[in-house]
């Protein structure tokens, strides 16, 4: 675990995503303020915020928390994990939907194409 807060570290992986720290203020709902106060490690980073910045930059809360600096909290496991299950609960709920709807697709194609032998 950081000490202090990794600058390099997160300026890399939002370069990554074609993001800076300013977008960053945006996504997060925070004042930009706020991120270069993160950014000189004199403000401390939220669970909240340790869940989406994982999930922007496509690491671990375990790295955010690892460069993030010494006071950085890592997630509880039942939160990590009942956002992670809500998450995968609703793409399986799309996914059955959308498997629904090409059915649905099919039988109105077969419905409207022509009879054959025409």
């Amino acid at each position: 675990m950081a000490l202090f807060f990794d600058q390099e570290w997160f300026d890399a992986r939002l370069g990554e995503r074609g993001l800076d720290r300013p977008s960053l203020a945006v996504i997060l709902g925070l004042h930009p303020e706020e991120i270069e106060d993160m950014w000189k490690d004199q403000r401390e980073i939220s669970a909240r915020e340790v869940l989406l910045l994982a999930e922007l930059l496509g690491v671990s809360v375990q790295d955010i928390a690892r460069y993030g600096g010494v006071a950085t909290p890592l997630p509880g496991a039942q939160t990590a994990l009942g956002e992670k299950a809500e998450a995968l609960a609703r793409i399986g709920a799309l996914e059955a939907r959308l498997a629904s709807l090409e059915q649905e697709m099919a039988a109105l194609r077969r419905m409207l194409a022509p009879p054959a032998g025409r």
